[in-house]
């Protein structure tokens, strides 16, 4: 994963670069307001950069110097919004594979069923939306973003919507994801706590930024980082890092 991008929105600036591995979670994290979620709406082809180049796994999705912009429904992106989205119409059976119809069979190598089981959502495919609680809604959106067999899954804040407990019944199933399947991940959050759950490639973002970026343990030892990271509110345990807030 290869991201380098300019964009301005009136007086804000986005001027990031990073890389990423080919597979694992990448964690974008930064106070609000720091430009994550418009950086990886310019990765899906949401907004377009001013200047830059993306590219995931050897597919250039978007090159101003070459003059590539790859539209959304040609990048291979999977995207879980904040909000989950579902089509409040159809049945989670018909979310589910509204998307997956649209990818070519050459490009499908996810199961149906095996997210089923790995979701735990069997036992909701009859119901609509409605009928779903906000956990539920967002294991549906995941369900939906995977089996359009994407070459990069994007995750906006997925759990900021749920409480406590709704948090805690969807964070095992997005671990889940990247030890099941070999997609990378661009998670973004400000919530430390979830990207010591869930990441093991940090960028950190302030103001339009990357301040830093690499493995997560190696950046969390940095001392320069410790205020941007709230490293004052981390403890350690063999060697490990625990998330102390909220």
């Amino acid at each position: 994963m290869e991201i380098n991008v300019t964009r301005r929105q009136g007086d804000f600036c986005v001027d990031a670069a990073f890389g990423g591995p080919e597979s694992g979670v990448t964690a974008l994290f930064g106070p609000s307001g720091a430009g994550k979620t418009s950086l990886i709406n310019m990765v899906a082809g949401l907004m377009r950069p001013d200047a830059g180049r993306i590219s995931v796994n050897g597919l250039c999705l978007f090159d101003s110097s070459r003059r590539i912009d790859l539209p959304p429904e040609k990048r291979r992106i999977g995207y879980v919004f904040q909000d989950g989205r579902l089509l409040p119409h159809l049945s989670v059976r018909a979310n589910l594979t509204y998307g997956m119809r649209l990818t070519p069979a050459d490009h499908r190598f996810v199961a149906f069923d095996d997210v089923v089981e790995l979701l735990g959502i069997g036992h909701l495919l009859t119901r609509r939306p409605v009928r779903l609680s906000g956990g539920e809604k967002q294991r549906v959106a995941i369900g939906r973003a995977l089996l359009t067999c994407p070459a990069l899954l994007l995750m906006d804040e997925p759990l900021a919507s749920l409480d406590g407990s709704r948090k805690a019944e969807v964070l095992p199933f997005i671990m889940r994801l990247s030890r099941e399947y070999a997609i990378p991940i661009l998670y973004v959050s400000h919530i430390m706590d979830e990207i010591l759950n869930l990441a093991d490639h940090l960028v950190l973002m302030d103001k339009g930024r990357v301040v830093a970026s690499g493995d997560l343990d190696d950046l969390l030892g940095r001392p320069e980082l410790q205020a941007p990271l709230g490293r004052e509110d981390f403890g350690s345990n063999c060697g490990r890092v625990i998330w102390r807030g909220q």
